[in-house]
């Protein structure tokens, strides 16, 4: 079998910024596997005009290492673009660039492997290795592998039995696009979810119906609210708040998570102005819209019999409702992947919390019982906090996982990263 340093399962954002960091370092010997023909990046929600909600800075690799060849500003200069792009003076691109700019740093990385499901992961003792089964591939050995297998679209209980009706226009705002025009056309549609695909749908629709009468959005957070924008604010996404979380007792962060919603939940606050302005358009003379916008509210059931029937119950309120509708969209995001078949082969070795989940050291490298590094990449938010899915710190969190891999620091990373200071130091006198 085909030996290799490290051994990537899965090439979403996270795990190409590895390939393009471990790209100069002549010493690794990588390679990575994706189950899907090329690189898509949330291909179903590229609308016309949605932007990045991070600066292009948060690339595969710039916050690390400026000048890696596999840069956003490369990109530019390579597409022909790099004038237009100072021009246009835009510090957060458009979605659908950041698409392109992900098939194209993978189209020059001979380590990333499309194509090919890794399908069972076992502890070789006599090698010392990992061996990855590889569908359409022979099997590999690695003295190291990294999981980025991403996320997969989440729908509540209440709604999935719609969801998977095939004959409903019922669906995850991860296919928005390909049921778009049936959306527009319908006579009703609702859209669930609080966060910033929702919002985008619900603009869409706001944008390009011929009527707003029928379109209803519904989320189940307090308020339509924005995502945490200020500058301290953000240093919630910095390297010192990761290692500030993950030191925390692991009841505290199960208690503190749910409380950030804002910081990974919220909506763009341009968003939200483009909203009101369309539904103000729409009142120019004289008239509300016949858009509703309703906070706090739980989606408890649904059901199909002359068209959806969605039933709904108010937080805060507590009083209920029946809401009719022709077609739903769940904005209700997204969760981790499970590991769980994948690791299957690695069996009690594996070590895992009271809750079942995997315990993540600081490193990004999962506790085990054998003596090789498996590390996660974005799917830690129980043990390192809200920056696990955020693009900005992929090309730190990589960068990490290559250091510890290679025993020595081969990106410099530094040791502080924000001006507020998370926690109390014990030795200090108070």
């Amino acid at each position: 079998m085909r030996r290799y340093d490290v051994a990537g399962v899965g090439i979403g954002p996270f795990n190409l910024s590895l390939a393009a960091l471990a790209d100069p370092l002549d010493q690794l010997e990588v390679v990575l596997f994706d189950a899907r023909p090329e690189f898509r990046w949330h291909p179903g929600l590229l609308l016309d005009g949605a932007t990045l909600q991070v600066p292009f800075l948060a690339d595969l690799v710039t916050l690390v290492d400026p000048t890696n060849r596999h840069s956003f500003l490369n990109y530019l200069r390579e597409r022909g673009r790099l004038l237009p792009f100072y021009f246009a003076e835009r510090f957060h691109p458009p979605r659908a660039e950041y698409d392109d700019y992900g098939r194209w740093a993978a189209s020059r990385l001979p380590s990333c492997r499309f194509g090919h499901e890794v399908t069972g992961l076992h502890w070789i003792e006599q090698e010392e290795a990992f061996e990855l089964t590889v569908n359409g591939a022979e099997p590999v050995l690695a003295a190291a592998v990294v999981l980025g297998v991403g996320t997969q679209p989440s729908v509540p209980e209440s709604l999935r039995p719609l969801v998977s009706a095939p004959d409903v226009l019922a669906l995850h705002s991860a296919d928005y696009l390909t049921r778009r025009a049936e959306l527009i056309a319908a006579e009703s549609v609702t859209v669930v979810g609080s966060g910033q695909s929702g919002a985008e749908v619900f603009l869409d629709l706001l944008r390009s119906r011929s009527t707003v009468d029928g379109l209803r959005w519904l989320a189940r957070t307090p308020a339509f609210a924005p995502m945490e924008y200020s500058k301290l604010g953000l240093e919630q996404f910095t390297p010192d708040y990761t290692a500030y979380f993950h030191g925390l007792p692991e009841t505290v962060r199960d208690r503190l998570l749910p409380a950030q919603w804002q910081l990974y939940q919220g909506i763009d606050a341009e968003t939200m102005a483009e909203i009101h302005d369309e539904l103000y358009r729409r009142s120019v003379g004289g008239g509300w819209p016949g858009a509703v916008l309703t906070p706090g509210v739980e989606v408890v059931s649904a059901t199909v019999g002359d068209g959806i029937e969605l039933g709904l119950r108010h937080v805060q309120q507590g009083t209920t409702a029946t809401h009719r509708t022709s077609a739903v969209v769940a904005a209700t995001g997204y969760a981790e992947t499970p590991t769980g078949p994948l690791l299957q082969g690695l069996g009690e070795a594996v070590r895992r919390d009271a809750r079942g989940r995997l315990v993540i050291g600081a490193d990004y490298r999962v506790e085990l019982d054998v003596p090789g590094p498996l590390f996660v990449q974005n799917a830690e938010r129980h043990t390192h906090g809200p920056g696990a899915p955020d693009l900005g710190l992929g090309a730190w969190r990589a960068a990490a996982i290559l250091n510890a891999v290679c025993g020595k620091p081969v990106y410099d990373l530094p040791e502080r990263t924000a001006f507020t200071t998370f926690g109390l130091d014990q030795t200090e006198d108070q």
